[in-house]
């Protein structure tokens, strides 16, 4: 009709047919069309215009929709379509509470109450009434046991509530009477992991993947629980089936990269990480692996470089810039250190350690007031820190503040007194001082 502009009759049944399929297939141009030439032909359906209202819903013009259904529910008040349509516009509208209602009453006049219950499901889960939406879709399952997408938003539930033994009650009950579904091995299965129970955990993604060779999901899972059991090689052989069924992904090198990293076969772990960049030239996780694994053999102009690449793809992420300030150190470039590790701070990185690792590297670049300051600032979070004392007593005696110093180093004694032995490495000359030693001997 549409190629030669010729018009053809036909039946409101198959405009149903023809529109049904289209909006599954995603063609809502095509969808519209139909719809169009049927309403054409045949004005006056109710189904036809019961469709239209699905599509304005899609297209979000809620009050076109509204309207429509108004008409429609003043000639079949009871027909079930409508229910449906009024209920998925007032959850549209975020009022979960009177589509579960208006669900509720539809039951009274639908023919298959299937979908009524999943909808209610979901409306429940909006609302996060977790028991209620069990029992929706447990209905769903009752009537279609591989309603698969109704076991697991089940799961789901029992995961919101961090109910795991009831979660694996209701999968063991599940699979006696459905003993060759993978899916509800491999819930069972992610279920026993979250519990640290591995041993169960394994069996069940076996079984998973027995029943369907194919299931990379199962491979997935059964490989993370090897690592897990620390038996690496295993699990390596189970990422590398992901790769072989599917196009390979990112994540995949990246589980084989650090399972060859556990079996300390470092080169092979570097290829596996390289793989994963170039699968991925944003996944940062990679760029950082590689950035570990060259600053771990000292290759430090690699790892600046592999940092660098990690920074470009997320510069707010205060772990990579400690990292950068890390590397920085063993490159000897002290300037850029600092930056990086007062940028940490800036991005809300306020460990003890960034503190202590920037004042000391302004302590060997002889900048002792910024040292100073740094470390007066962190002070004020961490109050009673025998490394800031310690370090506070060496700048203020070199600032000749006698009487700060040795309040600080007081402090500092009273904290940790074994911990005072920085100072030999910080200020070895106050160290040697007699005062110092003298003072140290009458507070050990």
């Amino acid at each position: 009709m549409l190629k030669t502009n010729e018009v053809y009759f036909f039946d409101t049944s198959e405009f149903e047919n023809i529109i049904e399929h289209y909006l599954n297939v995603g063609k809502h141009s095509l969808a519209k069309k139909a719809l169009q030439l049927g309403l054409e032909q045949h004005p006056e359906s109710i189904n036809l215009k019961l469709l239209n209202v699905e599509i304005l819903v899609f297209d979000n013009e809620i009050e076109k929709a509204v309207k429509l259904l108004a008409d429609i529910e003043a000639i079949e008040p009871h027909n079930d379509e409508v229910f449906l349509q009024k209920a998925t516009i007032l959850s549209k509208h975020k009022k979960h509470k009177e589509a579960i209602e208006v669900l509720k009453q539809s039951l009274d006049f639908v023919e298959d109450p299937v979908d009524v219950w999943a909808m209610l499901g979901m409306e429940y889960l909006y609302l996060d009434d977790y028991e209620n939406a069990r029992f929706n879709f447990a209905k769903c399952i009752d009537v279609d046991f591989e309603d698969y997408s109704s076991l697991y938003n089940i799961i789901y539930c029992f995961e919101m509530e961090e109910n795991f033994e009831e979660s694996i009650n209701y999968l063991k009950v599940y699979i006696d009477k459905n003993p060759y579904s993978e899916v509800a091995w491999h819930q069972l299965g992610k279920q026993y992991y979250e519990l640290n129970m591995f041993d169960k955990a394994l069996k069940a993604f076996e079984y998973a993947v027995l029943i369907d060779e194919t299931f990379i999901g199962g491979y997935l899972e059964k490989a993370k629980t090897l690592e897990n059991l620390g038996r690496y090689q295993e699990a390596i052989e189970n990422y590398i089936v992901t790769l072989e069924l599917d196009d390979p992904t990112a994540y995949a090198y990246i589980r084989v990269g650090e399972c060859y990293d556990k079996l300390k076969d470092k080169q092979t772990a570097v290829e596996y990480f390289k793989k994963a960049v170039y699968e991925d030239p944003l996944l940062d996780r990679g760029w950082l692996l590689l950035t570990d694994a060259y600053f771990e053999q000292g290759n430090y102009h690699k790892a600046v470089y592999y940092v660098n690449k990690a920074l470009q793809i997320d510069d707010s992420n205060p772990m990579y810039w400690r990292k950068y300030a890390q590397i920085n150190i063993k490159l000897n470039f002290y300037q850029e250190a600092v930056k990086a590790f007062q940028t940490c701070i800036n991005l809300g990185d306020i460990d003890i350690e960034v503190y202590i690792a920037i004042a000391d590297v302004l302590l060997f670049l002889g900048e002792f007031d910024d040292a100073l300051n740094i470390l007066l600032k962190a002070k004020k979070v961490y109050k009673d820190f025998a490394e800031i004392e310690y370090r506070l007593f060496g700048l203020f005696k070199i600032n000749n503040k006698e009487e700060y110093a040795f309040n600080h180093l007081k402090k500092g004694l009273e904290i940790n007194f074994n911990h005072h032995k920085v100072i030999k490495d910080l200020f070895p000359s106050i160290f040697n001082e007699d005062e110092f030693q003298n003072f140290i001997l009458n507070h050990s």
